[in-house]
């Protein structure tokens, strides 16, 4: 049995909250799960120290015995001291596309055929 720490979704509509929980990877997102360890409130400040909160030893103790974190959660789990989270490096996310690429290369000898005929 391969466990997850993962967040479950709770709340209202376009009001969510988050439970931080240890589950089976088979079960269902807001299904059944094993243990409670925290919680996220992504609608309260960026600074509050209530947006996340996290049993940091249970959270110890699952990844002993062998819990695999989700993306989110190794976020807090890096914030709070207990893993490292790997930095992403992807240098070809900013750069444009193939149509973006060929619109400025044909805005760039229209200005340069308008600069020839200014002349």
């Amino acid at each position: 049995m391969s466990l997850k720490i993962r967040l479950t979704r709770g709340g209202a509509k376009k009001r969510p909250y988050y439970r931080i929980v240890v589950a089976d990877a088979r079960s269902p997102r807001d299904g059944r799960f094993i243990e409670k360890i925290g919680a996220y409130d992504p609608m309260k400040a960026k600074d509050a120290e209530d947006r996340v909160v996290l049993d940091v030893e249970k959270a110890k103790a699952w990844l002993a015995k062998g819990a695999q974190p989700t993306d989110r959660v190794l976020r807090f789990l890096d914030a709070a001291g207990i893993a490292k989270r790997p930095s992403r490096n992807n240098p070809k996310k900013a750069e444009p596309g193939e149509k973006a690429k060929e619109r400025a290369a044909a805005r760039a000898e229209k200005a340069g055929a308008g600069e020839a005929a200014a002349e």
